[in-house]
């Protein structure tokens, strides 16, 4: 695939990050949406606990190597990041993204849709983002079920999308989940941008609260997200952060680097 912007990358632990600024990103976008029938973009989302599970999965590894776009989405990240390019980027944060390109929905005509979440997410953020910027398309919706869906259910999922003609897809179905779908479905979806957006549709429908904008900025989210909903999240946040840690000095000081070959898709 063509480069999508002269932005500078950073490698972590074998992932090359995309060091974007909002700007950059939106103009990334508008390239690729000049052209309608080339397959879906793909835009994953990358922070502590993606690059720990590629790390100890290659075939994660290989989903998030294929995306079209990796964003920073780790405030550590992102300061290494300013550090290292000397340059403007920004936190490519799903919840943010989605307001961004909301904002520009008016002007640009997006049609919007969303996939995932629990029951009545969807529509609550649909609902959401009509009231709060007059303009948007919700040009469709669909909450799956909690299990995998059958080469039937699937080819007609593909084609609701495709009939919906979206320019955006907003993906929450949680990582690494939501990136093996789009990297399974965006051949087959036409003239978009699908973008992994983690608990964007939990934020939005306000079924889970968002640390607010000075914790998310002081990069002490995970600390906020934890205290919330430690049973589901402590591995994520303790366990991993001790293997990223291990790993990243191992690669800082040259004694492992974490390149792989990407495993074929099946």
């Amino acid at each position: 695939m063509e480069p999508l912007s002269s932005a500078p990358s950073m490698r972590i632990l074998g992932l090359d990050l995309d060091c974007l600024s909002y700007d950059e990103m939106h103009s990334a976008f508008d390239r690729w949406l000049a052209d309608k029938g080339r397959p879906a973009l793909s835009v994953a989302l990358v922070n502590v606990n993606c690059c720990v599970s590629a790390v100890l999965d290659s075939s994660v590894f290989g989903v998030y190597k294929s995306a079209g776009i990796r964003g920073i989405d780790s405030m550590p990240f992102l300061w290494l990041a300013r550090l290292v390019t000397r340059r403007k980027c920004d936190r490519l944060y799903a919840p943010d993204i989605m307001i961004e390109v909301a904002r520009r929905a008016r002007q640009k005509n997006y049609r919007f849709f969303l996939y995932g979440g629990a029951p009545g997410a969807a529509e609550h953020i649909a609902q959401m983002l009509q009231h709060q910027f007059p303009g948007v398309i919700i040009a469709g919706i669909y909450s799956p079920p909690f299990r995998p869906l059958t080469a039937d259910e699937d080819e007609a999922v593909v084609k609701m999308i495709n009939d919906a003609h979206p320019d955006f897809v907003w993906i929450g179905l949680g990582s690494p989940k939501q990136d093996v779908w789009i990297r399974e479905h965006k051949e087959r979806i036409r003239g978009c941008v699908m973008i992994a957006s983690g608990a964007t549709f939990d934020f939005f429908s306000g079924r889970i609260r968002q640390a607010p904008a000075w914790i998310r900025n002081s990069g002490c989210e995970w600390l906020f997200r934890l205290c919330q909903d430690w049973r589901r999240l402590w591995r994520r946040y303790t366990i991993y952060n001790v293997i990223f840690i291990a790993a990243f000095l191992l690669e800082i000081l040259g004694i492992r680097q974490w390149n792989r070959p990407e495993p074929e898709i099946r």
